[in-house]
């Protein structure tokens, strides 16, 4: 039997239904193209005239097979493209956030299904790292995971890149920094004279050039050469998708702001200006927005206020001012410059609560009992003066020697804030203290020392108040909104998830530690036992990042499902929004809302839409202050390679072992060519066994390593073991048996001891330090 010649098409004039046909093959095959019917002609390279393959495309786009996506120009309908031949289709299309890796695939981020869906790189069509996209699905045979295809880039992450110029005779190319790196061409008078590999930021300004078949773009900003602190920490920021600058319509608008208080403002306000009020901050820095008053009613009874920068009054809706701090969301904090969220004018002056001047607050107010319990709350529009500008230090010495200025009125809120911390913590609150790292920098923000920030009675005397103030203005919306729900904006955190509570209290005991988690209250007491035990075994410190990788992450949302994280049924955040844009929705919110008669309502699921933002950019404020966290750690180890310190095993690799330096918190690695001997990894990945001696080497085990390499551009740090004194090498090439070769150590540091401070900016969530400000 002949096999049957497939018809040559080329120069031929093709039937209705052929037409359709190949028509049909053709735009399947370019799925992310678009064709009109004079392109078509020209491809295919057919007799057919003009209205022949107008009137095929027309049956295509009737049939669901096309889609129109402009003036005779048309594309495949993603969704009538078949599945993979070895895969089930369901046929299901969804919309979701690309989380890209370095190879160039995806996972896209879901609501509603269980898994994120995979899409490999032949199959992203364009779609970038935190883009939202349409993706259609199906299940491989035999597998459980759904694997997709992007059809369409509904709303891109960024149009803005960081990247490295490369300049040619006739035009420029951007590479960007991004996840996976983008080649975008720019025409050479776009350059606004940067050089030849210098950091630029490029706009797009056409995503898809139908001659060069890239995206097109011109340089808005030049950095300078690459390789600087400065520049680094730059596209830290940029990377992560904040703004270096302030559009020229927000810089107009807060021109013409008021910087003195009206008259007419000021009767419209509770005034207590007379009572004593003071500020309590890091010592650099100049954003302060609460303060904290205090006085003795005539009762015996005590009144606190803790008020508020009345950001609101300033900002208001429908301002470009207000749409940038939208967008924004949150002030970035990096190690050594702060990001505002507001322009200076507003974050360092005008909303700022500095001594020795009237201020502009929201404030909630609370009476205590002579037990020091809550017996009434008032919230409202405030004028304040504080009396004095306090630092977190200064604080702490008045306490720790019971005099000095205001002394007794900080031990009353010492101890009031020390009640309510115990009252916390009896209700199921969990202490999240993890250690922060600090650095101490030379004026070029080079690291002279890092060290671990030590968090004592002055932290959180600010963190309970600011936590009480948070927790009661949540409480007050959900008591008026109970017969009919008042849409707000809630700070969430909902219960850890079993399995990896089982995975944690599995590694836990490997380590010789018992927990138990029957119930999620269980689990509340166990986390709080894993942190007392932590502070007389510094192995166990290891366990508590564990364990809140295990906690779902507080979310910005309408759906109030309580913290469980602080045992709250409420909370909200309202006590920061110089900083935070979700606090300035919260007071907008509670102030139309106050009194018997007012109830406001904003439509629910635009205010969810707006939480979703936040809280993303949240998240990308958090990445981008651990990436400068990191880079600064491993430009400080630059200056100590050869040097010797003591770490705790934190990880185990099929390449080598994780450690982590107890002095400075810096984590690297040793390769297991620059161990003692072979050795094989635990199925478990928590200990690894010698093949020679049998030795084993477990997660939380203390070890000594010698600083062998740095690299700032993969923020990496190399490590070697360190036995008796001596560094293990391997002169096996084969990279399998291993031989103890060994070379003696140049000088052994006995690590950070001077503990001098230096903060990087105000950090206070609930009310104080680095971990109660993600709650």
């Amino acid at each position: 039997m002949t096999k049957k010649k497939k018809k040559k098409i080329k120069g031929s004039k093709l039937s209705s239904k052929q037409l359709q046909r190949e028509l049909l093959k053709f735009f399947r095959y370019h799925s992310k193209k678009q064709f009109n019917p004079r392109q078509i002609i020209k491809k295919l390279k057919i007799e057919n005239n003009k209205d022949s393959v107008q009137y095929a495309l027309d049956q295509l786009v009737a049939s669901g097979s096309l889609k129109v996506v402009g003036e005779y120009r048309y594309k495949v309908d993603a969704a009538s493209l078949p599945a993979s031949d070895n895969a089930k289709s369901d046929r299901n299309t969804y919309q979701g956030k690309v989380d890209m890796t370095r190879k160039g695939d995806a996972y896209i981020l879901v609501e509603g299904l269980s898994d994120d869906v995979h899409v490999s790189e032949k199959y992203m069509n364009g779609a970038l790292h935190g883009d939202t996209v349409s993706i259609r699905t199906w299940r491989p045979r035999g597998r459980k995971k759904l694997e997709g295809e992007v059809l369409e880039v509904v709303e891109r992450a960024q149009s803005a890149f960081l990247g490295t110029l490369q300049r040619f005779s006739r035009h420029a190319v951007v590479v960007t920094d991004s996840v996976v790196p983008l080649e975008i061409r720019v025409a050479t008078k776009d350059l606004m004279d940067a050089q030849h590999d210098d950091k630029v930021i490029v706009a797009i300004t056409e995503w898809e050039h139908s001659r060069y078949k890239q995206p097109v773009g011109e340089i808005t900003a030049v950095l300078g050469a690459a390789g600087s602190h400065d520049i680094e920490m730059k596209s830290i920021l940029i990377n992560n998708g904040f703004d270096l600058e302030f559009p020229a319509a927000v810089k107009e608008e807060t021109k013409h702001l008021l910087t003195h208080i009206p008259e007419a403002e000021i009767e419209l306000r509770r005034d207590i200006r007379e009572i004593t009020t003071f500020t309590i901050d890091p010592d650099n820095a100049k954003d302060f927005d609460d303060a904290l008053s205090i006085r003795y009613l005539e009762d015996g009874r005590l009144e606190v206020g803790v008020h508020i920068a009345d950001v609101s009054y300033y900002v208001r809706p429908g301002t470009a001012l207000d749409q940038e701090a939208f967008e924004r969301s949150t002030s970035v904090y990096l190690v050594d410059r702060v990001l505002p969220m507001l322009p200076e004018k507003l974050s360092n002056e005008l909303c700022s609560l500095r001594p020795n001047e009237d201020s502009l607050t929201f404030s909630a107010i609370f009476v205590f009992d002579e037990k020091d319990r809550v017996v009434e709350r008032w919230f409202g529009r405030t004028i304040i003066h504080s009396d004095r500008r306090f630092t977190y230090d200064e604080v702490q010495d008045i306490l720790d020697a019971g005099k000095g200025e205001y002394a007794q009125e900080l031990k009353v809120l010492n101890r009031v804030a020390k009640k309510l911390r115990k009252q916390r913590f009896r209700k199921g609150s969990i202490n999240f203290e993890t250690d922060e790292v600090k650095f101490r920098l030379a004026e070029d923000g080079t690291p002279l020392e890092v060290y671990v920030k030590e968090r004592k009675d002055a932290h959180l005397l600010i963190e309970d108040f600011m936590l009480l103030a948070n927790r009661e203005v949540a409480t007050y919306i959900d008591q008026k909104g109970k017969d009919t729900e008042i849409p707000f904006v809630y700070r969430v955190h909902d219960e850890p998830d079993p399995d990896r509570v089982e995975d944690l209290v599995a590694f836990a005991r490997d380590m010789g530690y018992n927990m138990n988690i029957k119930s999620p209250k269980d689990v509340a007491k166990a986390y709080n036992a894993l942190g007392k035990a932590a502070e007389k075994n510094p192995a166990l410190k290891l366990l508590e990042p564990i364990a809140i990788r295990t906690m779902a992450k507080a979310i910005y949302t309408t759906d109030n499902i309580g913290h469980y994280g602080l045992g709250f049924d409420n909370y909200t955040h309202f006590t920061s929004p110089i900083r935070r844009y979700s606090d300035v929705l919260v007071h907008r919110i509670l102030e139309r809302n106050l009194g018997e008669g007012n109830f406001f309502r904003v439509k629910k699921d635009k205010l969810e839409l707006r939480c979703k933002h936040i809280s993303s950019m949240e998240r990308n404020a958090q990445t981008a202050e651990r990436e400068s966290i990191k880079y600064k750690q491993v430009e400080f180890m630059e200056k100590h390679i050869g040097d010797v310190f003591a770490g705790l095993v934190s990880g185990i690799a099929e390449f080598g072992v994780f450690v982590e330096l107890i002095d400075s918190r810096c984590e690297g690695m040793i390769p297991y060519e620059l161990m003692d001997q072979p050795y094989e990894v635990d199925s478990s990945r928590l200990s690894i066994k010698g093949r020679h001696n049998g030795r084993v080497i477990k997660r939380g085990d203390q070890l000594d390593v010698q600083i062998v390499k740095t690299d700032l551009q993969r923020r990496r740090i190399d490590m070697a073991l360190v036995e008796d004194g001596e560094v293990m090498t391997s002169e096996d090439s084969g990279g399998n048996a291993r031989s103890n070769g060994r070379q003696q150590n140049r000088r052994r540091s006995s690590g950070n001891n001077n503990r001098s401070r230096s903060g990087n900016g105000k950090r206070k969530g609930g009310g104080g330090g680095r971990s109660s400000r993600k709650r």
